[in-house]
């Protein structure tokens, strides 16, 4: 469980990096828990005082599973939006679906789990997802 502020999402960063270390896929799932994190601060209950969100990673030699459950509060199901070219914001879950092998939305406006899956390619060699 991690506290709702800003400086979580790092701390989550640095843990994902150290838990995958030499894995695959640890670029890319750093990313995405950097995006799915800020994602549930800038849009859900997680950001309020006491609000939290909860990373959870499974791992085998071949794939990650990065899961974001945030505290809920927004009616509406995160979408890929359309941002336009000066736009600061509006990219992350794009950029988390260009990434992913699979993305899974689960809950409702009282909680929601984003679960993204990454598999390493099966060729010898090749570092990334």
């Amino acid at each position: 469980m991690c506290p709702g502020s800003r400086e979580e999402v790092t701390r989550a960063r640095r843990w994902t990096r150290d838990i995958l270390n030499g894995h695959p896929c640890a670029d890319d799932a750093e990313l995405i828990v950097s995006e799915l994190g800020s994602n549930a601060l800038t849009h859900t209950a997680s950001r309020s005082p006491y609000g939290t969100f909860q990373l959870t990673l499974s791992l085998s030699p071949r794939t990650v599973a990065i899961s974001i459950t945030d505290e809920g509060g927004h009616p509406g199901e995160p979408r890929s939006t359309e941002a336009d070219r000066d736009d600061t914001h509006g990219r992350g879950l794009t950029i988390v679906m260009a990434l992913a092998r699979r993305l899974d939305i689960t809950g409702s406006q009282h909680g929601r789990t984003v679960t993204a899956q990454l598999v390493a390619p099966e060729q010898a060699g090749v570092t990334t997802c």
